[in-house]
């Protein structure tokens, strides 16, 4: 930016041809002082793309009113998965169902899954890896693998599926800008992995039900399937009156998947790229990590994050004309089909919800926090996602002397796509 004049001066100044391209350049490279300045002077940044919410009542406003503030940019990117319903009996239905199957009790067991299938990721590293695609995307396959039960695919194909689905629902829209002709290519390896993963959901469905009846049909414990999400939807008998058939039962084992995979190797890889560039804090977590009870450990993690989230915003569509911030200065009427994006990002750095926001605290309140979303779409694997991703970061940190060889690599994309790391062995 022009030090000489403020971001708001600059977007004044420029044609409305101009005005969102600016924005957008300023939220990807110089994110934190450009909603600051908005937070401070133009609460609600109205462009003709969309418009920005900034401040944390205001963000935390929007994602709970679901039918003002609907999730209609997923609607053509998802197969009639529950997160592109807005409040309605399916979504409440399906998330509920899905909650109740991952269980919470399980997390001690997942933390312990995740651990091993990291460390023997990197005990064949022999003193270095890179760790984007050999770990942060390999270990939440091999666990959707063992623990959602997605079994008999190879764990490149299952990283593929996620990746294109969370590319093209999440970093394809009207306001990222993407030329004409990426997009559609974008769109098209969507649609031809979404294919692929329907295929396999199918065979996999039909192959464990079988296993299943057969369980049940033998009375023996010599047939003894293992307990996974699958496994347990599949041995659950739900009423008719549930509408959660063997094809909703599909759909919704291909949402386990599809929300596991690049998420949490984006989490893991930004934390650990943090954390390696603020050396105070990596030692501080280096001596949290040899600890047995996490928490300290975990508080690192999560406000690490805080500075380098998976995204900046969330986006919605509004559904009807809506007074934001009523009652204040700065009160904006959001219009019918506007494009809106409530900036989380932005909202963790308000002051108004956390103290000294610039400075870096461990333990702040967990529940300002938007790692996971908000409300009705909050992600329905975070507490799977709680445990996973701190401990993924741990395993690599109790390597001794790690540290990372060369810069994290996007290649022009949204995720992080190679990112080279070394120890001592």
């Amino acid at each position: 930016m022009n030090t000489s004049t403020s971001y708001l001066e600059q977007y004044d100044a420029t044609p409305d041809v101009d005005k969102f391209p600016l924005v957008r350049r300023w939220m990807d490279t110089e994110p934190l002082p450009f909603f600051k300045e908005l937070r401070e002077k133009r609460p609600i940044l109205v462009t003709p793309k969309c418009t920005l919410v900034t401040r944390f009542d205001d963000v935390r406003e929007l994602l709970t009113m679901y039918k003002v503030f609907t999730v209609k940019p997923y609607v053509p990117k998802m197969d009639n998965y529950l997160m592109m319903h807005d409040d309605d009996a399916l979504h409440t239905r399906e998330k509920s169902l899905m909650q109740c199957m991952l269980n919470r009790d399980d997390l001690p067991r997942v933390r312990s899954m995740v651990a091993d299938i990291a460390r023997g990721i990197l005990s064949q590293g022999n003193g270095r890896i890179e760790v984007v695609n050999d770990f942060c995307r390999t270990v939440p396959a091999m666990l959707v693998q063992k623990y959602f039960g997605l079994t008999g695919a190879k764990t490149a194909d299952l990283i593929e599926w996620s990746y294109w689905n969370q590319y093209d629902t999440f970093h394809n829209q009207p306001f990222d800008l993407i030329p004409a002709e990426l997009s559609q290519q974008i769109i098209d390896r969507h649609s031809e992995t979404s294919k692929k993963l329907g295929s396999y959901i199918t065979m996999l469905i039909a192959k464990r039900l079988f296993a299943v009846k057969l369980e049940k049909w033998t009375f023996s414990t010599i047939i003894r399937l293992q307990d996974d999400i699958v496994t347990r939807m599949l041995r659950t008998s739900f009423a008719k009156e549930l509408d959660f058939d063997i094809k909703r039962l599909g759909v919704n084992a291909g949402g386990l998947l599809i929300g596991a995979i690049e998420t949490t190797s984006q989490a893991v890889a930004q934390v650990l790229q943090y954390l390696f560039q603020h050396p105070e804090w990596l030692a501080t977590a280096k001596t949290a990590a040899q600890k047995e009870d996490t928490a300290e450990f975990d508080g690192i993690v999560w406000e690490a994050l805080r500075f380098v989230p998976i995204t900046p915003y969330l986006f919605r569509t509004t559904a009807s004309d809506y007074a934001a911030a009523k009652g204040t200065d700065y009160e904006t009427v959001l219009r019918t089909g506007t494009y809106v994006l409530p900036v989380t990002l932005s909202a963790m750095f308000d002051e108004r919800a956390f103290e000294s926001p610039e400075k870096f605290i461990p333990h702040r309140n967990w529940y300002n926090y938007f790692h996971f979303g908000f409300g009705g779409h909050e992600c329905l694997g975070r507490y799977v996602g709680m445990v996973m991703i701190p401990e993924m970061v741990r395993q690599v940190l109790l390597k001794k002397d790690v540290e990372p060889k060369g810069n994290m690599d996007y290649k022009s994309g949204p995720f992080p796509e190679s990112y080279d790391l070394a120890w001592a062995v």
